[in-house]
């Protein structure tokens, strides 16, 4: 299979966009590590998943924002699996409200789990990486970052933040013929498009060509892809995977 064998660890994978990632990858041969936060159940549920179709995996619990915990889950990764081969940085929030009303906290809180939780997990993979065979580094940005967002500025900021951050570890790793892209999802079917009101729904829906949301199945095939051998030229790259929202 496209990659077995191969140990890809994915952050907030217990529901959305990540759980759809790690489902996809254990279809395909991955030793897949199911990262959560508080989710546990949900986080189980998706190791039994992975494991009803053949795949193996884990679940391991670890606050991305949170440097000892990482490296808690960097040994337990390492005591099951070995090496790993790919890191995808998909965890994530939001904590929406117009700038002017935003107070500090609420741009620190998102900066230190959509910027701060990428850095503590590559810093900590980082050496994974560098060793592996063909090894991996996949962040999950945004079309936010992208266009920006009413309401969004944190948000926007970090996912934004992204590219800049991809780009130069694809420059960093690819002596070591690891590579770094970025996948910026346009809107998702997830718990956190659900928050958003019908009318508001109605008016994004509109500005999409293929004029659907994407499910995560959409964005878990696009990282599949680069989490394998066939993507072994393309490096620092921003996927857009947005149903063809111009931007």
């Amino acid at each position: 299979m496209m990659l077995d064998n191969r140990t890809c660890v994915v952050t907030g994978s217990s529901r959305g966009i990540g759980r759809g990632i790690a489902e996809e990858l254990g279809r395909h041969g991955a030793n897949v590590v199911v990262n959560y936060r508080s989710s546990e159940g949900e986080a189980y549920d998706v190791v039994e998943q992975i494991e009803s179709e053949g795949g193996t995996a884990i679940a391991v619990q670890a606050d991305v924002t949170d440097g000892v915990e990482v490296e808690a889950m960097h040994e337990t990764v390492t005591n099951t699996f070995g090496t790993t081969n790919v890191l995808v940085n998909n965890a994530g929030i939001t904590v929406d409200t117009i700038f002017e009303k935003m107070t500090r906290d609420e741009w620190n809180h998102v900066m230190d789990v959509n910027l701060g939780g990428v850095y503590n997990c590559t810093n900590t993979f980082f050496s994974d990486l560098k060793q592996a065979d063909h090894g991996r580094l996949i962040n999950i940005s945004s079309v936010v970052g992208q266009q920006g967002n009413y309401g969004q500025a944190n948000y926007a900021t970090t996912k934004s933040g992204l590219f800049g951050l991809t780009r130069t570890l694809a420059l960093e790793l690819a002596s070591f013929n690891t590579t770094a892209n970025c996948v910026a999802p346009g809107f998702v079917k997830t718990a956190m498009l659900e928050e958003v009101s019908d009318e508001v729904k109605e008016k994004i829906r509109q500005r999409i060509p293929l004029d659907r949301f994407a499910d995560p199945d959409d964005i878990a095939g696009i990282v599949r892809f680069l989490a394998s051998r066939d993507s072994a030229y393309m490096t620092g790259q921003i996927l857009g995977v947005n149903g063809g929202i111009e931007w």
